[in-house]
């Protein structure tokens, strides 16, 4: 798992630098709404993987979760911060 969140956080952090125009991940970055837009769906995840537990579906918890991981991921590079400062707060708390 981790040299999948190290590979998905390097192509956000890329497509933050690049800003190819067909990527969703740059669109973030440039969105006039500005880290509202990360916000609002990191909010909007978290209410559909909260209906996809309710519901007991396996399936759509792993997708949703998922949309979560990466739109948190794109936030964190917004606010300049690492892999690193996520892991050193979780190892804090263990």
């Amino acid at each position: 798992m981790d040299d999948t969140l190290e590979e998905l956080f390097a192509v956000i952090e890329d497509r933050k630098e690049t800003l190819p125009d067909d990527s969703y991940t740059a669109s973030l970055f440039t969105h006039e709404k500005g880290e509202n837009a990360v916000l609002e769906k990191l909010g909007e995840e978290s209410t559909e993987l909260v209906l996809a537990a309710k519901d007991d579906d396996r399936e759509e918890i792993a997708y949703e979760a998922a949309d979560i991981v990466y739109h948190l991921l794109v936030l964190l590079s917004m606010k300049e911060m690492s892999l690193e400062d996520l892991e050193a707060e979780l190892e804090a708390r263990r």
